[in-house]
C-alpha cells in the first residue's frame, strides 16, 4: 500500500488538508469519491438522492450516527465538494443549513500511473469547539483516506 503523509491542520484558516497518492487511475478514484456504493466501502454508509449539485443524502457510521450531506459543487472528473453536518443529525433533522457544518472538497490530479488526491475541509470557525473539531477531523481524514488507498490498491 502506498505510504502517504498525514493530514494537517491550518489553524489560521480553520481547515484540514491532506494530499495523498493512490496507485489507481483518476477514473477509479473519481468513482470512489462520488458513487455511494464505493464511498460506503471506505468512508461511511453513503446514501444520496442523486449525483448532482444540490443533491442531499447522509453518511452514517455505526459508532457515530448519520451526518447530513449535500453536494455543493462538481467539476467532473477533477473535483467534488460536499457540505456536511458537524455533528450527528438528531431527532429527524433534515435542514443542513440550520446546523453547524463544514465543506470538504476532493481534488484529483492525474500522475504517471497514479492519482494525487487532495482533500480540504473548511468552515471549522463556525462549529462548536473549533480546535477540537479540527483535530478530530484531521485524525478522521488520516484513517478514512488510508482506507480509500487500501480499497483502490487492493489491500483492503
Amino acid at each position: 500500500m502506498t505510504e502517504n503523509p498525514p493530514a494537517i491542520v491550518d489553524a489560521d484558516t480553520f481547515a484540514v488538508r491532506r494530499t495523498i497518492t493512490i496507485a489507481a487511475t483518476p477514473d477509479a478514484v473519481w468513482r470512489a469519491v462520488t458513487e455511494p456504493a464505493l464511498i460506503s466501502q471506505w468512508f461511511g454508509a453513503a446514501a444520496f438522492d442523486e449525483f448532482s449539485v444540490g443533491a442531499r443524502g447522509t453518511l452514517s457510521w455505526p459508532d457515530y450516527g448519520s451526518a447530513l450531506v449535500r453536494i455543493e459543487a462538481i467539476d467532473e472528473p477533477r473535483s467534488v465538494s460536499y457540505r456536511w453536518s458537524a455533528s450527528p443529525a438528531k431527532n429527524g433533522e433534515t435542514d443542513l443549513d440550520a446546523v453547524p457544518n463544514t465543506v470538504f472538497t476532493f481534488t484529483l490530479q492525474p500522475l504517471d500511473g497514479a492519482t494525487q488526491l487532495t482533500v480540504v475541509e473548511s468552515g471549522f470557525d463556525s462549529v462548536p469547539s473549533p480546535a477540537e473539531a479540527l483535530e478530530d477531523h484531521r485524525g478522521g481524514w488520516i484513517f478514512e483516506l488510508d482506507e480509500l488507498v487500501a480499497l483502490l490498491e487492493g489491500a483492503a
